[in-house]
């Protein structure tokens, strides 16, 4: 189970499970992409709308920030939901007042009309922090990146509640230059988080083959090696 960040689609993970040769799946989180929106956003509703689509039998997670702490969540069993070993990759770990506040404005503007869908696109990019070319709808008007803003709006994650929590084998990992997760603030969480070097915040766009090795690590290999591998 692969889970997009916040602003993003499942499309950022195409270029890490086209060689992929097991079962995989790559749902739009609610109010994304193609996924209807939620009354709340919280990381468990989030949590609890994807636990809707997943087998019951076990899997293992990987989720780019946003979708990391989702899959934290889901690790903690609280949804039915067997977790091997969860993978965050570039989570926000620490975050300020200001940050929440200029996060909860973005959360109460209405989302933008553009005339063409190619500023939607462009929009649509901008918020998700990579290019994207899907994630937009077509309304009255013209069109609209298909996020829901209200979703900025889902706070800041337990980080340490949530990995206490957890049923399942917590990986947490960013790329060396991430900004947003630093090494030093993974390291408060885990002993020796998983660094890609080189990379920034958005790996699986910058160096899907480097996530897809972490993938097939933890997939292939007990969850205790894999956490402490950098990913060359």
């Amino acid at each position: 189970m692969l889970l997009h960040g916040l602003g993003a689609t499942g499309e950022v993970w195409n270029d890490v499970v086209k060689d992929w040769h097991g079962s995989w799946l790559v749902p739009d989180l609610p109010g994304h992409g193609r996924s209807e929106p939620v009354e709340r956003y919280s990381f468990g509703s989030f949590a609890a709308s994807v636990a809707e689509v997943i087998p019951r039998e076990p899997v293992t997670i990987i989720g780019h920030s946003l979708g990391g702490v989702v899959g934290l969540a889901l690790a903690s069993g609280w949804f039915g939901v067997d977790v091997t070993t969860c993978v965050g990759v570039g989570i926000k770990v620490r975050w300020t007042d200001e940050e929440l506040a200029k996060a909860q404005a973005l959360a109460a503007k209405p989302g933008k009309v553009f005339a063409t869908e190619e500023e939607a696109v462009e929009r649509a990019s901008k918020m998700a922090g990579v290019k994207l070319r899907h994630g937009v709808s077509e309304v009255d008007g013209g069109w609209t990146p298909a996020l829901d803003m209200k979703a900025f709006g889902v706070g800041r994650p337990d980080m340490p509640g949530l990995i206490m929590a957890a049923e399942a084998e917590v990986v947490l990992a960013a790329g060396e230059n991430d900004p947003m997760s630093p090494q030093e603030h993974l390291k408060e969480l885990v002993p020796e988080p998983v660094i890609f070097p080189g990379c920034g915040h958005n790996v699986h766009v910058e160096s899907p083959s480097s996530v897809a090795q972490l993938l097939a690590q933890v997939a292939t290999n007990p969850p205790s090696a894999a956490s402490t591998a950098p990913v060359m």
